[in-house]
């Protein structure tokens, strides 16, 4: 199992290697830099540009070096941790990410409670109770939140709270809050702005799982060794949750590597319909404007999470599923 984890670990440095290569690339493919956005901004409001500063900003920002010689910097500077100096806010990206994460991880992780809690039962129920009148219902509600947009779904509650109750349910805090210090009243401000972005950006997600728990566990359901416990007697409640329902998460398990970068991104457009103060509208904003140090931080930042997250999806179905422990020990 150690060489299974080691070998992995080896993988994952090339990944992660080839990612910051890619994400470089694509960054600068756009004709121009951020000092070029930034003066062409300042010329459309009518103010003088002194060459000679540009010049000298550009030298500052190492914009004027061969393109190599700046993704070696600036991956350099990604090893020893220091993730740099956003142009755009005029702050080191490691503040920005630090304001920011807090908020998004709290979304994102009670979204994820709240798919898990609603989707895992519903998943179970509806493939126990196979074309009942419950299964249709929820079967509907399935194709439903798969084929909304959340960001179609954001703006349709944002108009029914509005017109039906006046009420603004953008951002996470209200208008006296905003900008105010951490108080026991703005905590409660926050926890009554919650359940929308919650309920918002789970809905699809809880829908997707909800199918395929019901399509996993109908397999199990129907397989020979079930037919046989149940012919022998075996009580169903043990029998449905010691073998069919450990086998049918084995598709949820695998998810896992997705998750870490979803909980610390969030869902950008979502967030941006919002207005809520997660990293995704951070990172779209710096790739408008080819901020090259925060964009290219925040996507390796998500690319560790996502090779670290397929690590432990790989970890954690090695330990449920027998037959894949199996043939991890024997590679």
């Amino acid at each position: 199992m150690l060489a299974y984890i080691l070998r992995r670990m080896g993988v994952m440095v090339v990944v992660l290697a080839a990612v910051s290569v890619c994400a470089f690339v694509i960054i600068q493919l756009p004709p121009g830099d951020y000092l070029d956005d930034y003066i062409a901004g300042l010329q459309a409001r009518g103010t003088e540009v002194d060459q000679a500063e540009v010049e000298a900003l550009r030298h500052q920002y190492g914009l004027d070096r061969p393109l190599y010689l700046q993704y070696l910097r600036w991956i350099g500077k990604i090893v020893r941790g220091d993730m740099g100096y956003s142009f755009v806010y005029a702050r080191p990206v490691e503040a920005l990410l630090k304001e920011r994460l807090p908020l998004t991880v709290t979304i994102s992780v009670l979204t994820l409670l709240f798919v898990y809690a609603v989707a895992v039962p519903i998943g179970i129920y509806s493939a126990t109770h196979q074309y009942s009148f419950a299964d249709y219902g929820f079967t509907v509600f399935g194709f439903v939140g798969l084929a909304t947009p959340n960001f179609l779904l954001a703006l349709v509650m944002m108009m029914l709270f509005f017109y039906l109750f006046g009420l603004n349910i953008g951002g996470l805090f209200s208008m006296e809050y905003v900008g105010a210090p951490w108080s026991f009243g703005k905590l409660l401000d926050l926890l009554a702005h919650l359940p929308v972005p919650i309920v918002v950006l789970g809905t699809a997600g809880t829908a997707g799982l909800i199918r395929v728990l019901r399509g996993s566990l109908l397999d199990e359901l129907s397989k020979q060794y079930v037919i046989t416990a149940r012919a022998k007697g075996l009580d169903e409640q043990r029998l449905l949750f010691k073998y069919p329902v450990r086998v049918a998460v084995n598709p949820m398990l695998s998810t896992v590597g997705w998750l870490l970068p979803e909980i610390v991104s969030g869902e950008t457009i979502v967030a941006i319909v919002l207005g809520l103060p997660t990293i995704g509208p951070l990172v779209f904003n710096s790739l408008l404007s080819q901020d090259m140090l925060l964009a290219g931080s925040t996507i390796m930042l998500l690319s560790f999470l996502t090779v670290v997250g397929t690590l432990i999806s790989d970890l954690l179905l090695v330990m449920v599923d027998p037959r894949i422990r199996f043939e991890a020990l024997q590679s």
